[in-house]
């Protein structure tokens, strides 16, 4: 029936999960800022992160739902040290963020199986995700699935995210779909679900320990109320016969 499938990664493919507010990881960064030569205590570090991240957001953006950089976050935290990093020193800084702020992240069971049938089914597999090309690029190689996709689309390189229809739309644009060939697939009813309703695609619903509880299912295509990739593939499956 359709021709592209359109993944979420976070709560979708990949199970996750981050604290960003335990204080080891402002200490442990902390004292990686200090290497540089800038000087931060972990509760300075962590305010003024907090401060940048919400003025960034809430700077004025052509966008409904805007998203950022976060690396320019991170050089900001320098710069206004009077340091001045290169690229190289700004992806390890966000590296070493996202891994101490990590306690997990894997695929969930049947994920990359999912994918790589559907490749074999001759279909197009492409990802939307909110998220942080930093983070993210090299997570999913990480997990062996970057290769899978026939295209990826991160908010941060759109400065705009789901459920906004101009980063479905830059999708779109960038590899020439058409909206009754494509499926959305993803686990939030607002970013995901409504998202894709409202820019004119059919969705499938995935009820995932990263959902937001909700209490019926969203206006979707197909809908399934517990994480099971197994089961979306056999339903998939049951659509191309």
């Amino acid at each position: 029936m359709y021709k592209n499938y359109i993944f979420d990664l976070y709560g979708t493919l990949v199970d996750i999960h981050t604290d960003e507010e335990q204080m080891l990881l402002w200490n442990k960064l902390s004292a990686f800022y200090r290497f540089q030569g800038a000087n931060y205590t972990a509760k300075e570090l962590k305010a003024r992160y907090a401060s940048l991240v919400k003025e960034a957001l809430q700077a004025p953006s052509p966008y409904l739902y805007k998203d950022i950089q976060i690396e320019t976050v991170f050089q900001s935290l320098y710069t206004e040290k009077g340091i001045h990093p290169d690229q190289s020193l700004l992806l390890h800084t966000g590296q070493m963020f996202r891994i101490l702020s990590t306690k997990y992240v894997r695929l969930y069971d049947g994920a990359k199986e999912l994918l790589q049938w559907l490749k074999s089914q001759d279909k197009n597999v492409y990802l939307l995700s909110n998220a942080q090309r930093m983070f993210t690029e090299y997570e999913l190689k990480s997990l062996g699935i970057y290769d899978l996709f026939d295209g990826i689309m991160i908010s941060s390189d759109a400065y705009c995210s789901k459920p906004d229809p101009a980063f479905f739309d830059g999708l779109f644009s960038a590899y020439n779909l058409k909206k009754e060939d494509s499926l959305m697939i993803g686990n939030d009813g607002l970013n995901d679900i409504k998202g894709a309703t409202t820019y004119g695609i059919d969705s499938f619903y995935i009820h995932s320990n990263q959902s937001p509880k909700i209490n019926t299912l969203p206006h979707c295509k197909f809908g399934l109320w517990e994480m099971d990739l197994f089961k979306v593939k056999e339903m998939l499956e049951q659509e191309l016969h």
